[in-house]
């Protein structure tokens, strides 16, 4: 019963750190909110018709669209919750291209941009992306032809090809003075990232970006990059106040050299510049029994051409070549040649050390001169309108899934989506992330057995039993040091032992006291009636 008992304890103990199966197979279809500027979740099936795919065509040709690779809605192949779609590129080594409009334009205030999806490289991933773009805002904005070139206000998202896995944050920023966009690039974290593409779970991707010119990158809500607007960006939003001149030339009569040869000194009159550097070994003599007269090789004398070889066409025919015959008692055959060995007369080409120039006046720079390109953007933040999401993608590897997009401009109602989308899942997977931690940082297994395992080891130990704490009369409590016991009342097929006869032993003494109690009961009896 105590065995039980503790067992079910332990059982209890674990039971706490996952949820059961039949809880992780229930998915949730989730209500979009309201205040969101786009939110999906690809439940409904078949695609909403909000979503339009590009018809787009190439370049110089009307017949063929550019963007031929499909797009489906499909369940994940993670089964751990059933029931949960997304939109998966399918096509390996094609182009995709799909959008779909805000219920209302973006525009860039006072508040902030949320933007957050989850990406699914199902198959891994050779090459290829999985970033989505914010289309800017215009009134000649048709997602019918949605490609490459379509402005863009932000691109977000993971991208791998060869061995650089990075995610982007890239946003278009208007050059006040001239009037054109330039990308500006988030600067990649030091952070390795690779897990993220080739672990084959699904990740969420969560870029915030405020008022006050700053960001942040996350995956899983876990932050792995930061950085602001106006500081960590490449090229820089703003140009500097002051460049080079690019008509200022270095006088002739400058000397930028730091070193130079000491002209005090002379070349010695014996070294000899011209000695080689290797030398026949003069104390080497030719083998006895080399002949120099025949070579190692001669033509094979058996050989013949061909029946089909043609001079015309294939040439003059050679035979093959075959070991001479008569080097074969021979040291060695052709003209002898004595090994090479360094000259020690050699010195090579003499050059004068060199000394600190008397005449150095640095290294020289062009003057430096206001920049006409100069401006001040103070708010970056304040970036084109979006009225569309869309995802231009090209992917060596297919069945890529994205799943539970959202665009709004609090970071409460992001909490909330993220809780009702991404939440529901990662509840029920504590021991796996758990695991999946250990992967990147494996002290972690320490910190596990500590927390975890000492604990358990500690309330087996004192709830196991003791004989100090358990009942005396049961006999697997004694040692075999202690005082000889009598023996059980059955054997261990569950007869009666042989001692359970003897007048002495435990079933024998136990008999007669029971006897003793019975006359005495029944003595007492008979006095009273």
């Amino acid at each position: 019963m105590l065995i039980r008992q503790r067992a079910l304890l332990t059982f209890c103990f674990w039971s706490t750190l996952t949820v059961s199966r039949e809880e992780q197979s229930i998915y949730r279809s989730v209500t979009t909110p309201n205040e969101a500027y786009f939110a999906e979740t690809f439940d409904t099936s078949p695609l909403d018709r909000k979503w339009v795919l590009s018809q787009s065509l190439k370049e110089g040709d009307l017949d063929i669209y550019k963007y031929d690779g499909e797009w489906l809605l499909e369940e994940s192949k993670n089964q751990a919750s059933p029931g949960n779609k997304g939109l998966v590129l399918k096509s390996p080594g094609h182009h995709h291209a799909i959008s779909a409009y805000l219920r209302t334009v973006y525009h860039f205030r006072e508040k902030p941009l949320v933007l957050q999806y989850e990406v699914f490289f199902q198959n891994g991933i050779d090459c290829g992306g999985g970033y989505i773009k914010l289309l800017s805002h215009s009134d000649d904005l048709r997602l019918s032809q949605f490609n490459d070139a379509t402005p863009y206000t932000i691109m977000f998202g993971p991208d791998k090809c060869g061995s650089i896995y990075k995610v982007h944050f890239i946003f278009c920023h208007r050059n006040p003075l001239t009037g054109m966009y330039e990308e500006k690039h988030a600067r990649q974290p030091e952070t390795d990232l690779s897990d993220y593409f080739t672990d084959h779970s699904p990740h969420l991707y969560t870029l915030n970006l405020y008022p006050d010119n700053t960001f942040e990158i996350l995956i899983d809500q876990t932050l792995v990059n930061n950085g602001s607007l106006l500081e960590d960006m490449d090229p820089p939003v703003m140009p500097p106040r002051e460049i080079e001149d690019p008509e200022d030339t270095k006088p002739f009569n400058w000397d930028d050299r730091r070193h130079i040869p000491d002209p005090t000194v002379t070349k010695p009159h014996d070294w000899d510049e011209e000695a080689p550097r290797l030398i026949a070994d003069p104390t080497v003599q030719k083998p006895t029994g080399w002949i120099e007269e025949e070579e190692p090789f001669i033509p094979d004398p058996e050989a013949q051409p061909p029946h089909d070889w043609s001079v015309e066409m294939d040439g003059e025919w050679e035979a093959p070549l075959i070991a001479n015959p008569a080097c074969s008692h021979a040291v060695g055959c052709g003209p002898w040649k004595p090994p090479m060995v360094p000259n020690p007369a050699y010195k090579g080409k003499w050059r004068p050390p060199m000394i600190d120039n008397p005449n150095y006046q640095g290294k020289w720079q062009p003057r430096m001169i206001p920049n006409p390109a100069y401006f001040e953007d103070p708010q970056p933040f304040r970036m084109s309108p979006v009225s569309a999401v869309g995802f231009e993608l090209w992917s060596l590897t297919g069945d890529v899934l994205f799943d539970n997009i959202l665009l709004c401009d609090d970071l409460e109602i992001a909490k909330r989506w993220t809780k009702d989308t991404w939440g529901q899942r990662q509840t029920k997977g504590v021991v796996e992330r758990l695991l999946f931690a250990t992967g990147k940082h494996p002290w972690l297994w320490g910190v596990y057995v500590f927390t975890v395992g000492l604990p358990i080891i500690l309330f087996i130990s004192f709830m196991w039993p003791d004989k100090r704490f358990g009942p005396l009369d049961q006999d697997y409590y004694y040692k075999k040091c202690d005082e000889p016991q009598p023996d059980s009342p059955q054997g261990p097929e569950g007869h009666k032992s042989s001692t359970d006869y003897g007048p002495n032993s435990s079933s024998g003494l136990r008999k007669r006291e029971i006897n003793t109690a019975q006359k005495k009961s029944d003595l007492e009896l008979k006095a009273f009636k």
